[in-house]
């Protein structure tokens, strides 16, 4: 370890006295680059719906979704990834309307496309918001989540992706063996450009309430929970496992899901694999720092920062924030 001078000779306070040296000797900075905004998308035209366990984010028809994405490409940010919201009448038991290709997320996919190609599009590859059951595959008698018959529909699903012109594909089932298969058929069929993020250490938490109020599982889902396939929070070495695995299979990019509780399995996957890292700031992050901003407990705009700075230290590449816009506006100011 590098000799400290010891005090007074070594006075590590000379380095924050103004603005000009912190900015000189900060280890790490946020910037418009590495946000990521996750929005809602429902049919229809002129729809917008509240969600009322996430102040200000909001389910939106397309036509509304596109001054949204306008304004992500003037603030400089990234990508968008699109979570829809299905009708009720489309749901199913196997969830095969995730691979319609006349379908809600390939129609918005090609829409944004067209009119925004310089935009990144990120799709999420699951089956809860198109089962009726509210888990994220398919079920055998006992109640179980079937992985082989789920990766096959999710391969469909993504291919069905790729060919509507998305750029990124982010399977969160945790099915095994998913990714590989996904690589395959995208290979299969030459769209060799697609880019997987895998959400590798996607953890069974209790901070995705909000979300799932957000796309309509959660009433679907009931009293069930997704433990048998989802991590268990109290593991870290697993989460190295199934990112080594991910990886192997073809994944671009890793994701760690939630995020702020999760920060020390962020900096174990960015220290042991050095790829592209990702974390999801989770609708209850998200809420749990809105509700205290709105009550007056805490400064909105100054933890806001603070939270995504975190993810940067700990590791992060990338975030994916329901913040991204308001941290946008702030970092241009």
């Amino acid at each position: 370890m590098t000799p400290y001078a010891p005090f007074p000779m070594g006075r590590p306070r000379r380095l924050r006295r103004d603005e000009f040296t912190r900015n000189l000797v900060r280890e790490h900075a946020l910037s418009v680059n590495d946000l990521i905004y996750p929005v809602f998308v429902l049919d229809g035209q002129q729809r917008r719906e509240a969600v009322a366990s996430m102040p200000g984010v909001e389910r939106l028809s397309l036509d509304l979704l596109l001054p949204v994405a306008e304004e992500c490409v003037k603030l400089g940010i990234p990508a968008m990834a699109l979570f829809p919201v299905i009708d009720p009448s489309l749901k199913s038991l196997d969830g095969k309307e995730a691979y319609n290709p006349e379908g809600l997320v390939p129609r918005v996919v090609r829409e944004l496309k067209a009119r925004f190609p310089e935009l990144g599009i990120m799709t999420d590859v699951a089956l809860d918001p198109y089962t009726s059951h509210g888990q994220d595959g398919v079920l055998d008698p006992t109640g179980y989540i079937l992985n082989d018959e789920t990766v096959e529909i999710l391969e469909r699903q993504a291919l069905t992706q790729a060919q509507a012109g998305v750029d990124i594909v982010a399977p969160s089932d945790m099915m095994d063996g998913r990714i590989g298969a996904i690589r395959s058929v995208l290979e299969a069929n030459r769209l060799v450009h697609t880019r997987i993020m895998a959400y590798s250490a996607k953890y069974a938490s209790a901070f995705y309430g909000p979300f799932r109020d957000a796309v309509g599982s959660s009433a679907n889902l009931g009293k069930s929970n997704k433990k048998v396939y989802q991590m268990d929070p109290g593991n870290t070495d697993e989460a190295l496992r199934e990112v080594a695995l991910d990886i192997a299979e073809g994944a671009d990019m890793v994701m760690v899901k939630p995020g702020m509780p999760y920060l020390d399995v962020v900096r174990r996957v960015k220290d042991e694999f050095r790829v592209p890292t990702f974390a999801y700031q989770v609708s209850g992050e998200y809420a749990m720092l809105k509700a205290a901003a709105q009550n007056g407990w805490l400064d909105h705009d100054a933890v806001m920062m603070e939270s995504l700075l975190g993810f940067k230290r700990a590791g992060a590449d990338g975030v994916l924030t329901y913040f991204a816009i308001s941290a946008a506006r702030l970092l241009h100011t």
